[in-house]
């Protein structure tokens, strides 16, 4: 059974950019059919279980499925912080005072992290529309164990991409992350487009919400998951 790259977003409950962007960089399986994107069930469920993760609704979803268990984005956009205001010709160096902050990593791997950002191709930027993006590293890269890390960032003005994102809109709020372990590296990134693209977090970054309103939305978003979880393994 084939699916398109529609059905396929759905399934995971991600944006159509975000399955491209795995195509890309993490190897989603796939073939060309007269310039559309197909993806055999079959082969996408063997990739989707050897990155930890698996779909939640649509054509893909098992009977119990569910992401990775455990990741609560939260906590990681505490770690990360909320920066407002920020110029678009000054977002690597807040990214390099987001690392440097991190107090629970050691300062070789904060020092590494640091050089990564200002190597050409180092971040992926991963527009998903509606002026969103999630940039993480080209590279794989995670913190270990507790240590991941969501950043948010509130441009003044439109960050200039070599691309054009999906929708045309130009990117003004990034949400920067570092995941806890490569098994949360899609997990992380799959939630996070999830969060922008549905529930209350979306309209408060819009409007500029407050900080922990902005953390308060995304600690309910965390507990509806686990809440879905828990659910699914009763069933």
């Amino acid at each position: 059974m084939y699916l398109n790259l529609i059905e396929l977003a759905e399934s995971f409950g991600v944006s159509e950019k975000v399955v491209e962007d795995w195509i890309r960089d993490e190897g989603l399986p796939h073939v060309q059919d007269r310039g559309r994107l197909l993806f055999d069930r079959a082969r996408v469920a063997h990739w989707a279980a050897a990155h930890g993760l698996t779909a939640r609704a649509g054509f893909l979803a098992p009977e119990n499925g569910a992401f990775t268990s455990g990741l609560a984005l939260a906590p990681m956009l505490r770690a990360g912080g909320i920066w407002r205001d920020v110029p678009a010709s000054s977002v690597t160096e807040v990214l390099e005072r987001v690392i440097a902050g991190l107090s629970a990593v050691p300062q070789p791997v904060r020092a590494l992290l640091a050089q990564r950002l200002r190597v050409k191709g180092g971040i992926n930027w991963a527009p998903v529309g509606g002026g969103f993006a999630l940039p993480h590293f080209s590279t794989r890269v995670t913190l270990g164990r507790d240590a991941g890390m969501v950043a948010l960032l509130l441009l003044r003005e439109a960050l200039p991409l070599a691309g054009r994102p999906p929708d045309g809109v130009s990117v003004t709020r990034l949400f920067f992350f570092i995941p806890p372990s490569p098994r949360a590296h899609l997990d992380t990134l799959a939630r996070l487009s999830r969060a922008v693209a549905q529930g209350p977090l979306r309209g408060l970054v819009e409007r500029g919400a407050p900080d922990e309103e902005l953390l308060q939305a995304l600690a309910a978003a965390d507990a509806s998951g686990g809440a879905e979880t828990k659910r699914e393994k009763r069933s």
